[in-house]
């Protein structure tokens, strides 16, 4: 078993590139499939969700080429399956974007149900809803899900109940090759979503409005490859922020898009920490002390749910009540325990809400990485702790964070990974 550990104590000074995003990375590979050519996709963050989405394509007959460190190479001329393998789709939710460009380029897709972590109910009948709308045929059977249009699929305008990234996406997609025009309206606006358009524009498809609530996809014959450059990873860059000001620290994290980090930057500011911002890089120095904010979580351009743990850690040392109010996920709260262990006072109500007022210090112990961006609060805690933390299941961490452990020892920190 792997462990992180983590001594507490260190300021943080130094430089911090940021990977890839992850976020984007991913529906990018998926719509790869799109293609009738051979595409090459830039700045890949070398991470375990990357590897399990391109095994998916491998298992559809693509051709995944990884040589190259941060540089993926797909030809993805010839679709010998339509379908996605469970040992894959249940490690990662991502695995169920490869429906949409399966059912745009062949027609059919059978995916089995998507896993991923468990931080609430992620329903998928928002996908589902629209590609019936497109005119797609679904079947729900024990543990999958299979789609057709044998005729192919037809533009039409989509109304999103919620405002979901993974159907925006997949409904991107779909429509890029539906015949007349799709419009989607109520989408997601997530960079994420208008790197993908992006893509699906080099490829040859017609995404107008991406990153409004409202996109059009006029459809096309067919697609051709591409060639395009994934954006920084704000949730990444969001993490080392929020360390750097934990630690009383003096950090630059570099490859930033700070369009991308508004939320932060004024959560950070009002916390007391000085934040500059430069083109493609954020500088950071922390206070002596940290002061208690309020955060709401909520859809893009809100403040993001997937730094709320990383900025509860934040908070329990700050001085005063601090306030977290989760409205995307409903059981995103599962690294509270894990703080409660290390000394922090936090309560919780109802599994939205929680009151943490600012401590002293908090205290090294075990803990456990219960999800992805919950490891990275626990990291985080760590590095401010009295003592030496013990991290337990850090694959959750390795699914989203890349050379992590290397990032934060070139900061100053004294973090290692260990086998036992």
């Amino acid at each position: 078993m792997e462990k992180l550990v983590v001594k507490g104590g260190c300021r943080l000074k130094g430089t911090a590139r940021v990977s890839g995003a992850k976020n984007a990375v991913l529906p990018i590979i998926a719509a790869s499939v799109l293609g009738m050519e051979q595409s090459t996709i830039l700045e890949v963050p070398e991470l375990e969700d990357v590897r399990t989405i391109c095994k998916v394509l491998e298992c559809l007959g693509l051709k995944v080429d990884m040589s190259v460190p941060h540089r993926l190479k797909i030809d993805s001329r010839k679709i010998t399956s339509w379908e996605a393998p469970y040992e894959l789709v249940s490690t990662m939710r991502a695995s169920f974007l490869v429906m949409g460009s399966l059912l745009a380029r062949v027609g059919r897709a059978k995916i089995s149900q998507p896993g991923g972590c468990a931080i609430g109910t992620r329903p998928i009948d928002i996908h589902l809803k629209g590609f019936e709308a497109l005119g797609a045929e679904i079947r729900q059977g024990h543990g999958y899900i299979e789609a057709s249009a044998p005729h192919g699929l037809v533009g039409t305008t989509i109304y999103l109940d919620f405002p979901s990234v993974g159907a925006t996406e997949n409904l991107i997609m779909a429509a890029s090759m539906a015949k007349g025009t799709t419009i989607i309206e109520n989408a997601a606006q997530e960079p994420e979503i208008v790197d993908l358009a992006n893509y699906v524009n080099v490829m040859g498809g017609k995404v107008r409005g991406a990153g409004t609530t409202s996109i059009r996809i006029d459809g096309v014959e067919a697609m051709k490859g591409g060639e395009h450059t994934v954006i920084p990873d704000r949730i990444e860059a969001g993490t080392y922020m929020v360390a750097g000001a934990m630690t009383h620290g003096d950090i630059v994290v570099d490859n930033v898009l700070c369009e991308h980090m508004k939320p932060l930057i004024a959560k950070l500011r009002e916390a007391g920490a000085i934040v500059e911002e430069n083109i493609n890089s954020v500088h950071v120095v922390g206070p002596e002390q940290l002061k208690a904010i309020t955060v709401k979580t909520l859809p893009y351009p809100g403040f993001p749910t997937d730094m709320q743990a990383q900025v509860m850690a934040m908070m329990c040392i700050s001085k005063g009540q601090s306030s977290v109010l989760e409205t995307v996920f409903e059981n995103r709260f599962m690294h509270v325990d894990e703080l409660l262990r290390m000394g922090a006072d936090i309560r919780t109500n109802g599994g939205r809400a929680a009151i943490v007022e600012g401590v002293d210090k908090l205290y090294g112990c075990q803990v456990r990485a219960t999800d992805l961006r919950a490891g990275a609060a626990m990291v985080l805690a760590g590095l401010v702790a009295d003592g030496t933390t013990y991290i337990t299941d850090i694959h959750h961490i390795d699914r989203g964070y890349e050379n992590l452990v290397e990032k934060f020892t070139g900061l100053g920190a004294t973090i290692q990974r260990i086998t036992e």
